[in-house]
């Protein structure tokens, strides 16, 4: 699990960073951007070089979006809100999760009983070095509108996939990329499959109802994906969420 912290342009204006364990996505129109996801607490160094590798200061991000408020797309949020007095935007329904008054992640039981696969064990020691045992609350953080997505450097679009998590969103772009947060991804730490795939089920606030959410990132037709984990993917987002829907997944 270790990190290039490069930016890696997928479209005019769009960057995925592929963190140790997770990405985040920089949208870029000239000294402003707009960024989703933010890695785990202890990416933040890495986050901030990430930003500053193209020329750009935390001070002018326009927004933080979050597709989902789990720590390890949370990382940066509470210091960019704290420190630089950047907004940290969500799905309304996410908003339990990312105050801390809701708590939809995975377990440390469910984590331990399985702790004794050596995949397992790699990555849940590298969470915890990571901070991930200590989510990141973000008090001030606040519902996005359309109207608001709209005017945001990279004119992201807001695609609801419930499911993963009460208020997961992935966020199509008028370039044709779609950042798919932990809906869909194209390889995770606890993963044996190279590819479109599910996370865990483990990982699932509500597993059906985030198999049936594929359907949403259906709309727009993407034909690059930006996942939360995994590399980035120039594939038909149809012939993606097909793939992801096949692609198997560990019993354990």
């Amino acid at each position: 699990m270790n990190s290039t912290a490069q930016p890696q342009e997928c479209a005019d204006g769009v960057f995925l960073v592929a963190g140790p364990a997770s990405n985040w996505i920089i949208l870029r129109e000239g000294r402003e951007f707009t960024v989703i996801d933010s890695g785990y607490p202890g990416d933040r160094a890495d986050f901030i070089k990430s930003i500053r590798q193209l020329g750009l200061e935390p001070r002018n991000m326009a927004a933080l979006l979050i597709t989902h408020g789990h720590v390890d797309h949370t990382g940066s949020a509470r210091m960019l809100s704290d420190g630089f007095g950047v907004p940290v935007l969500s799905a309304a329904a996410e908003q339990g999760q990312m105050t801390g008054r809701d708590k939809n992640q995975v377990s440390p039981r469910q984590i331990l009983v399985r702790a004794w696969r050596p995949r397992v064990f790699r990555w849940t020691r590298h969470i915890v070095a990571a901070g991930g045992a200590n989510p990141t609350r973000v008090p001030g953080s606040g519902a996005f509108t359309d109207e608001l997505l709209a005017g945001l450097p990279g004119s992201p679009r807001a695609l609801a996939t419930a499911g993963h998590t009460p208020g997961h969103t992935a966020f199509l772009l008028p370039s044709g990329c779609l950042a798919t947060g932990d809906a869909l991804v194209t390889g995770h730490p606890l993963s044996t499959v190279d590819g479109p795939q599910r996370l865990h089920p483990m990982f699932d606030h509500d597993r059906g109802r985030a198999g049936r959410s594929l359907d949403r990132l259906l709309e727009g037709g993407a034909t690059t994906i930006l996942p939360g984990h995994g590399k980035v993917l120039a594939m038909p987002i149809a012939e993606a969420v097909a793939r992801a829907r096949q692609a198997p997944v560990p019993r354990w």
